[in-house]
């Protein structure tokens, strides 16, 4: 079959590109997103048959119905080096079940804790390997600084991936004051020689805006090919190849449940997905789309509800609409950059609809689509939002009634789960550590209310320290070392900067010429 191109969510990229062009650049031109032409189909005996296989060789038995321009042994080399023993079970994504009806995916067992792992062990090697193809075909003549923000998880996530990548560099920012103490921690204390972390004035949807706007100077990415030979590109999930690895794990997911005879094969499960960037569920929508038996697609919203409103009515509508913290920080997000590419599939590909309705949304901080693309989100979507409070009683009723421990964007998409279900059995993401938000879950076992301090002796306690009280408490004494160490780190990053482009493109220059 001929090699599988990249085209452009906005139209404006003038020819479609290879899989390594689009992974490098990571956002098209003029802003769109980077899609495939064609989305692959598996057969329900195909699928079935990953059961079988180390997950590391599932994913590249997806990758490969992908056709991308990278020889199979290389794929196979970099799945193996992705998804080894970088991960504290080796099945790298174990799904636990807490009843017949209800299963929790757990996306969270790799270096940093967090679901963002499962992309960020994976799109760093295929972001080298795919610059050295390029290298060698004479298309490419300069390095990468990787440009992040991040609402807490996939900061230390790229970090940690990208560290001492030849030939990258990678920068990250994230909330001051909108991540929890570990996050902060994890990204503070990152090693590396090639990494930088800067704290941003403003919250999330500033660091993602000001970092688009970088994306989107020319006289920048100019100055910086001529100062520096670096080009800019992304590990945030508008990047393809970091969403791309997110398809795998529920494809796995399915056979895995079918093996264990928890689903009879072909019969359909929910997918319920704690929701922010809408990249997550995105990646379910499109294992739907390859043929995995998914059926409804559960959108789990805090209280920072514009998915969940958007969903239920038509319109997105950012204006006016409060920014809100939660104990969900990850999930912070107002401007859901994935929403661009479900828009796209959902209107059958109809990129003039698209531009107009990110116009709108930059000018007005509002669109509504038409009633045919609104039939077919309804088709294939429910949603819910959980306010902070219900967030912090369905970890403790979750744990008093299963004995599991989860985190609180886990326990929105628990609880959203069980607000929408039908008949069909659940697969919840869970996408953190309960170690990762301590806090929180101290709050939530102690029925202390969202926002009320804790108590003198507890907040004196260090993030280690608080998780380490919560473990003898609650006997779940399976705290990752990459997260019991922290306290012991030097931090290495303090500064903190506007969100303005200026502000921050100084910010970038200064890593450069350090």
């Amino acid at each position: 079959m001929a090699q599988n191109l990249y085209i452009d969510t906005r139209g404006r990229t003038q020819r479609p590109v290879a899989f390594t062009q689009a992974v490098v650049n990571g956002l098209a031109q003029g802003g769109g997103l980077y899609v495939p032409e064609r989305i692959p189909t598996l057969a329900l005996g195909d699928i079935l048959a990953l059961a079988d296989l180390p997950y590391a060789q599932r994913a590249a038995r997806i990758y490969r119905a992908f056709d991308i321009d990278l020889p199979d042994e290389v794929v196979d080399a970099l799945m193996a080096q992705a998804y080894g023993s970088n991960f504290d079970d080796e099945r790298i994504c174990p799904v636990t079940s807490l009843d017949a009806q209800t299963h929790v995916l757990e996306l969270w067992h790799g270096p940093t804790s967090a679901f963002k792992d499962m992309a960020l062990q994976c799109l760093p090697k295929f972001f080298s390997a795919s610059a050295e193809a390029l290298r060698e075909r004479g298309q490419l003549d300069h390095e990468f600084l990787i440009l992040v923000a991040t609402s807490g998880d996939t900061g230390k996530a790229a970090l940690e991936g990208f560290k001492d990548a030849p030939g990258v560099r990678i920068g990250v920012l994230f909330p001051h004051g909108g991540v929890s103490d570990i996050q902060r921690k994890q990204m503070v204390t990152q090693a590396g020689e090639n990494v930088q972390v800067w704290g941003v004035h403003g919250n999330f949807d500033a660091c993602q805006t000001g970092v688009k706007n970088v994306f989107s100077d020319a006289s920048f990415a100019k100055r910086l090919q001529d100062a520096h030979a670096v080009a800019l590109s992304s590990a945030n999930s508008i990047n393809w190849g970091r969403l791309m690895p997110q398809i795998v794990y529920y494809v796995s997911a399915y056979a895995e449940l079918v093996r264990a005879g928890k689903v009879e094969a072909g019969a359909p499960i929910d997918v319920c997905v704690p929701t922010g960037n809408f990249g997550n569920i995105l990646a379910a929508w499109y294992a739907r789309r390859m043929g995995t038996p998914i059926d409804m697609l559960l959108c789990a919203s805090n209280e920072n509800r514009v998915l969940t409103d958007f969903i239920n009515t038509g319109t997105y509508s950012i204006a006016g609409r409060p920014f809100v913290l939660t104990p969900s920080p990850s999930m912070d997000i107002l401007v859901s950059s994935n929403l661009e590419r479900q828009l796209f599939e959902l209107t059958g590909r109809d990129a003039q609809a698209i531009r107009g309705w990110m116009d709108e949304l930059r000018e007005r901080g509002a669109f509504r689509v038409d009633p045919e693309t609104f039939a077919a989100v309804r088709a294939s979507f429910a949603a819910d939002s959980i306010d902070n409070a219900t967030c912090l009683a369905t970890i403790r009723e979750a744990f008093e009634k299963h004995d599991y421990l989860m985190d609180p964007h886990t326990a929105v998409a628990y609880q959203a789960a069980q607000n929408l279900r039908g008949e069909n059995p659940v697969l919840v993401a869970s996408t953190a550590h309960w170690a990762k938000f301590g806090d929180n879950v101290y709050r939530a076992l102690h029925g202390i209310a969202p926002g009320e301090p804790l108590p003198a002796g507890v907040a004196a306690l260090t993030g280690c320290q608080l998780n380490e009280l919560i473990a003898r408490e609650t006997g779940k004494n399976d705290i990752p070392a990459g997260l019991s160490a922290l306290d012991r780190l030097p931090v290495r990053f303090e500064e903190c900067i506007d969100a303005g482009t200026e502000d921050i493109e100084a910010a970038v220059e200064r890593f450069l010429s350090a």
